[in-house]
């Protein structure tokens, strides 16, 4: 039987996340292994460089086609991985 001031798992790590002060970081790097499944295998693999800082995405591309084509989807990327993480993470995709 549960307590009044008893918290779930889940609770208890959100508040620790914000009681440090890193729940930022720990969402960028969510994002980050989370990246083939954003964009797909193909061009995950194609990724060599990854790395978020100042809600910014830096990506160094090594196939000029994906880069393109990464270049065209850039705003439904953004918009993909701040959906799904229910905050503003990232405003802007820089290609290296």
């Amino acid at each position: 039987m549960r307590k009044a001031n008893d918290k779930t798992m889940k609770e208890a790590i959100a508040q620790m996340l914000n009681v440090y002060k890193i729940k930022r970081r720990f969402d960028e790097t969510a994002v980050i292994a989370a990246w083939p499944n954003i964009v797909g295998k193909p061009m995950a693999n194609r990724t060599k460089e990854l790395f978020i800082n100042n809600k910014k995405m830096f990506l160094r591309i090594e196939s000029s086609v994906v880069k393109n084509e990464l270049m065209m989807m850039r705003s439904q990327i953004i918009e993909k991985i701040n959906t799904e993480a229910g905050d503003l993470l990232i405003e802007e995709i820089i290609f290296l």
